[in-house]
Parts: structure tokens; C-alpha cells; sequence
């Protein structure tokens, strides 16, 4: 049997109006300091389809205490390690049996490759082991502050996926894409 991964590309906010403000104002702050025009910002996450179900691979934040109806695997804190005592300011990578990704309705790109089996279950058990550095910040001395996009590129690095030719939409960038890739190499590839 074959086995899917789909990589979604959400626009950055979509359905929050305050991280939709928010990025624009970093996107036009980073922007300005490249001394580039403003791109479109994305948020990335996974769907995996393998024979016992569709799993969702997202990072979030943390809406309450129960985490293991989400499918919770591994988590952190937003900005700062001191901030992360409070729920407000952690964040939860989930590996979501039957998962629901709220905002994957207004994905503007979608990228669907075949997997065989054995590469699908791997991609999953990596899950668990993506680093969790702050949020928003560059502790691992990536080049980029660490995010959702850092997870996603982790993830597929770690899994042997090609991710050369995955790429926001035209025009688009999702900022700690590269962080991800970066921290990945560094690890080497993950043994199956």
C-alpha cells in the first residue's frame, strides 16, 4: 500500500486576527531591515495517511490541560523559558490520530507525495524527538528563530524527504523553515 504525506501551506493568521497582525508587522520590519519588499507569510503543517489512519502534524498553542486528546507528543515555551510556566505562553506539537487542523480549509498550496509504508511510520515516530526550543527565538543558533516551519523541515530532513522543491507559494516565506533544516543537518539523518 501506499501511504501519503501532505505538506499544507496556510497563510500566516489565517482565521487570528492577532497573529495575522503581528506577522505582518514582522514581515514588514524584516523586510525593511533586508531592504526587500514584504512577502506573504506562511505557517506549515503534515498530514500522514498510513493504513491505521490520517494523523495531523502541527505545532499550536496550548488551548488547555488536555493535550492528550490532541494527540500531544512534546511541547515548549513562547519567547521566553521563564514565560513558559504559563499556558498562554507554551506551545504543543501534535502527532494527532484522526486530527483536525482548524485553518486547513484556507491552505492556499497543497504538495502531496507517496510514501511507502515504512518511510510513513518512520516520519511518525520522529515526531516525538523534534527539538523544542523557545518559540520565536534562535537558541540553537540556526540563523532564524524556531517555529512551526522549523518543525515541518526537521521532520521531513529527519525522514530522508527531499525538501528542495518544497516551497511556499509564489511570492510567500515561511520564516524558520530554514532553522529547521539547519538543525536537522547538523543531527544527520535519523536511523529508521
Amino acid at each position: 500500500m501506499v501511504c501519503t504525506l501532505e505538506l499544507l501551506w496556510i497563510p500566516l493568521g489565517a482565521g487570528q486576527h492577532v497573529v495575522r497582525i503581528s506577522g505582518r508587522v514582522f514581515e514588514a520590519l524584516s523586510a525593511f531591515a533586508q531592504h526587500r519588499p514584504p512577502c506573504a507569510l506562511y505557517h506549515s503543517a503534515l498530514v500522514v495517511t498510513v493504513p491505521d489512519g490520517r494523523y495531523v502534524i502541527e505545532m499550536t498553542p496550548v488551548p488547555d490541560q488536555h493535550g492528550e486528546q490532541r494527540g500531544v507528543v512534546c511541547g515548549g515555551s513562547v519567547g521566553s523559558a521563564c514565560l513558559g510556566r504559563l499556558r498562554v505562553f507554551r506551545y504543543e506539537i501534535h502527532r494527532w490520530r484522526d486530527g483536525v487542523i482548524p485553518d486547513a480549509h484556507l491552505a492556499t498550496a497543497i504538495t502531496t507525495l507517496q510514501l511507502d509504508p515504512s518511510d510513513a511510520q518512520r516520519l511518525l515516530a520522529l515526531v516525538p524527538s523534534v527539538p523544542t526550543p523557545v518559540w520565536g527565538r534562535d537558541e540553537l543558533d540556526a540563523g532564524e528563530m524556531w517555529n512551526s516551519n522549523s518543525v515541518t523541515s526537521w521532520i521531513l530532513h529527519q525522514a530522508a524527504i527531499d525538501t528542495t522543491q518544497l516551497a511556499p507559494p509564489n511570492g510567500g516565506r515561511a520564516p524558520g523553515w530554514r532553522a529547521g533544516l539547519v538543525v536537522a543537518a547538523r543531527a544527520g539523518t535519523a536511523e529508521p
